[in-house]
């Protein structure tokens, strides 16, 4: 057995038993039976009440996540993926799409099967916890009827339940997630679970907060709505959390995310107070239960903003007249990333607290010292850029985080791929056939795909989009070598733009100060082996720091009974030794690895060749332009029929993709799973946020 595999099976297992321990915990015998004697083994005097979640729902996923830095650093160092054909084979069955709903989108058999497991989870602790409670009713007041205790058991454990979703709503949306990796997904590919999950936890948070809502309404106790417990749950600080989880679940609907994404964009960062409120509300017992997820994705944001303190040197920009932009960054080489990435960009000039991720269109092995980003300026943040690159400055200060690649590029291994996009959904196929073409110039032997690319364009201005898909000059391009078709589709005009008419593309190069800066690794090129060191350090830093304010601090006065020192200040306790481990150790490593590769992005500034920068642009008469030209046939006033050129795909093992409107993407997986024939492979990847 290889290493890999050995780390994926050890991680399975601590997943399996972590998972069991969230079945038991609302079964009777758990709390019963087996509660007394793990209370006794964990809940020592150095750790308090929260002993036994700590050990047993904590102390796995960080465990999990350590065991993923590592895998992935082997990974990444194998130049070849090991991974067999009939894994392939099994995980490509697995991601094709199985239901196409409009409110879920395309919805593939992993989804699925993850989707039934966390209902199924949900359902069995409310169940469970609902039959213990009837059993043992208790915190009720001997004058309530039945019928209202039962009101206020529902009405509990479904707060209990969605405990279960906060447990796993911050794991998806972890940008530098070693867990993620482990089962084939990515950070932008997993939003729609983080959707779904939060969903579930607004849900279910809302039946449980409105549940007591009535039942206080009932019982003429509706001053409890006001109480502040100093031993026990406070009522308050979760109706201040359930109102800013409010605030964000209706600004964060498909609607106004797509139509005032200012909106959807600061209001969900009030995510911050939500949680804070919330884990003061539920105390340190059962913050230990959702404390991985909240521990990962809190060393995330940190190494973020670490990141985004410093200047992006801009090199260049260029309109197209279609009105999308090519932006294009220095970046150290210690920096490596794979196709369809995405760099996440923030213009302190437009706004300092808006950061909007954009694809990746530069391929890292043909261009080893720039990174580019292409956008069209739809919205009204990407207008207000469109219009700073078109004015006369000479520098604009960005600030980026990022990229962040996927982990596998097991797509590129098809015999043939179909990319279909729609507008601007083109953008992450420049990487990929890019890459393509890296492969054919560089790979001795080995199987290299043929590439049929469908565009769709509204105006005949847009087709300047294709002149993207040639890499820089000085990198080798030779699209000879690659079989490549391209289809585009004009729907709304039925003739070709006069050449009068046509309109040049503006090409921009930007100055720079000291302070502007190469992209770099947040952590260097073995960045996930000190991902791993930081998040082992910092949780045992934690444990420490824990350890000894409840051995000297809270056992004295508490006894280990969790009846006498403050609920609040407790799960204070533990959140502010969370943040300043985290912040000492993420502080300590990133400075260091700044100080040791500052001299290095000194040298490589000094060494770019300035001919470079002032010799970009795309030669009408050149060798690959003529070739992209012979490539392309334009079909003016028409749509691509979608059925008919999938069902003639030939060949055995044909990957589709689709990047654009939501229709499109659907309308391709209904016919890659209804009407296409089994040589056709539906790759999902998130394009789309």
């Amino acid at each position: 057995m290889s290493s890999l595999a050995l780390l994926k099976v050890i991680c399975l297992l601590v997943f399996l038993g972590w998972m069991f321990i969230w079945v038991v915990i609302p079964m009777e015998f758990y709390k019963y039976n087996w509660t007394p004697k793990l209370v006794k083994k964990f809940n020592a005097t150095y750790i308090g009440g929260q002993g036994t979640n700590l050990f047993l729902l904590t102390f796995p996923m960080m465990l999990i996540s350590v065991l993923g830095c590592i895998y992935i650093h082997i990974n990444n160092k194998k130049e070849l993926s090991q991974t067999s054909s009939t894994t392939q084979k099994h995980m490509g069955s697995l991601r094709r799409p199985l239901l196409v709903l409009g409110p879920l989108g395309v919805v593939t058999t992993m989804e699925l099967v993850f989707a039934i497991m966390g209902i199924a989870l949900m359902s069995w602790q409310f169940g469970n916890y609902f039959y213990v409670s009837v059993k043992h009713p208790y915190m009720s007041h001997h004058s309530d009827k039945p019928w209202q205790v039962s009101f206020r058991a529902v009405s509990l454990r479904l707060g209990y339940a969605s405990n279960v979703a906060w447990g796993f709503v911050f794991f998806p949306v972890t940008r530098f997630s070693s867990i993620l990796p482990l089962v084939g997904l990515t950070y932008e590919s997993s939003i729609k679970y983080h959707i779904w999950i939060g969903q579930a936890v607004m849900v279910l948070s809302a039946l449980h907060s409105v549940g007591f809502f009535i039942y206080w309404l009932m019982t003429n106790q509706m001053i409890l709505v006001l109480e502040w417990s100093p031993v026990y749950v406070s009522n308050l600080a979760g109706t201040i959390s359930w109102v800013f989880l409010i605030a964000m679940w209706v600004t964060s609907f498909a609607y106004t995310r797509r139509k005032t994404f200012e909106v959807f964009f600061y209001t969900h960062q009030l995510y911050a107070l939500g949680t804070f409120f919330y884990v003061v509300h539920i105390g340190v017992s059962w913050t230990c239960q959702i404390l991985p997820g909240i521990f990962l994705f809190t060393r995330d944001r940190y190494l973020r903003f670490l990141q985004s303190r410093s200047n992006a040197r801009l090199i260049s920009a260029r309109v197209l007249p279609s009105g999308t932009v090519e932006m294009t960054f220095q970046k150290s080489r210690g920096v490596r990333y794979g196709v369809t990435s995405n760099l996440f960009v923030n213009v302190p000039k437009i706004s300092k607290l808006q950061w909007h991720p954009f694809t990746v269109i530069s391929n890292d092995n043909m261009e080893p010292d720039t990174l580019s980003i292409a956008f069209n300026s739809g919205g009204s943040w990407t207008t207000k850029i469109h219009k700073e690159l078109s004015s006369s400055i000479d520098r604009l200060q960005v600030s980026v985080e990022g990229p962040y690649g996927p982990a596998s590029t097991s797509f590129l291994e098809h015999e043939s791929l179909v990319l279909i996009s729609g507008g601007s959904g083109i953008t992450p196929f420049i990487s990929i056939i890019r890459e393509v073409i890296h492969r054919s110039n560089t790979q001795k032997g080995g199987q290299i795909p043929r590439v049929q690319l469908i565009c769709a364009f509204k105006h005949a201005s847009d087709l300047t989009m294709l002149d993207l898909l040639l890499p820089v000059d000085n990198a080798p391009n030779d699209l000879s070598k690659i079989q490549l078709d391209i289809q585009a589709y004009i729907t709304r005009e039925n003739q070709p733009p006069t050449a009068d008419s046509q309109k040049l593309i503006q090409t921009k190069w930007f100055k720079s100060i000291p302070q502007d800066k190469p992209i770099t690794p947040v952590l260097g090129p073995n960045g996930w082996l000190y991902l791993g060191v930081i998040s082992t350090s910092s949780f045992i830093l934690f444990f420490i720091l824990l350890a000894l304010v409840t051995q000297y601090h809270i056992y004295p006065i508490d006894h280990n009974t969790n009846a006498t020192y403050n609920f609040t200040i407790w799960v204070l306790w533990d959140m502010f030794f969370m943040c300043a481990s985290i912040i000492a150790v993420c502080s300590i490593v990133f400075l260091w690895h700044k100080g040791k590769i500052a001299a290095e992005d000194q040298k490589q500034i000094k060494n770019v060749e300035v001919s470079w920068f002032h010799g970009g642009g795309t030669e009408l008469e050149s060798v690959p332009y003529q070739s992209l030209v012979q490539a392309t046939q334009v079909h003016y006033e028409g749509r691509p029929n979608l059925q008919k050129i999938l069902g003639g795909c030939k060949g055995s093992d044909v990957g589709v993709i689709a990047s654009g409107p939501r229709g499109l993407r659907h309308d391709v997986a209904r016919i890659c799973s209804v009407f296409g024939a089994s040589n056709l492979h539906y790759e999902y990847l998130s394009f789309n946020w």
